[in-house]
């Protein structure tokens, strides 16, 4: 299938069946994710695995008891940085130089522009910034979900400072912003399975500026 009608394919899977997804296929995935853009190219979120299904179980209380947490076959947890320091932005462009193997003097510039902006802000102001970032990696495991024939359920209905407490996020500097199980929809007792997509008209939805 080409990839629109792959999206066509994929809906918010309200009940998956167990079955585990292939580990090529979840490391596609994940790397989708972890190519996807980013404001500065700083990457200020991590995405935690959990397959373990007595973790599942911790975290399906703070998930409404939503039964896609622990049937499905991967749980990703998105967690963005708690806050912008100057260790964070450093490593980053350290790691630019480091891989790139030259220093450039416009690129170590924007450098001292960010350590003068970001952390004199507010911890709060830089989370909502860094969890935003987690959103544009998010969007992009759940197309190369769909891609792989893999469903997904997006989530944002869940407590995140309990599934912080639960994966010791704190510890980290980071605090759990999305949740995306992914796995295979269970057709016989999903009822969104047979419905039909909706979405806004394309006239309604993009307006052209020539």
């Amino acid at each position: 299938m080409e990839l629109i009608e792959k999206l066509n394919w994929r809906f918010a899977t309200k009940a998956m069946n167990g079955q585990k997804v292939p580990q090529e296929k979840v490391d596609k995935i994940l790397e989708a994710a972890r190519l996807a853009p980013t404001s500065s190219g700083l990457q200020p979120f991590e995405i935690i695995v959990i397959t373990n299904q007595e973790v599942k179980e911790q975290i399906k209380p703070h998930a409404w008891n939503q039964p896609q947490i622990t049937d499905c076959s991967h749980l990703l947890v998105f967690a963005a940085w708690d806050n912008y320091t100057e260790e964070r932005i450093n490593a980053m462009f350290d790691l630019t130089n480091k891989i790139r193997g030259f220093e450039n003097e416009g690129w170590e510039n924007y450098r001292q522009m960010l350590l003068g902006t970001y952390p004199q802000r507010s911890a709060e102001e830089n989370f909502t910034h860094a969890a935003k970032q987690a959103y544009i990696s998010f969007g992009a495991a759940i197309i190369a979900a769909a891609f792989e024939e893999v469903d997904s359920t997006p989530m944002e209905g869940f407590s995140p400072e309990a599934v912080d407490e639960v994966l010791n996020l704190k510890e980290k500097g980071l605090k759990s912003v999305l949740l995306l199980p992914i796995g295979y929809r269970n057709s016989e007792s999903d009822w969104l399975v047979n419905l039909t997509k909706v979405r806004k008209s394309k006239e309604d939805f993009i307006t052209e500026v020539n």
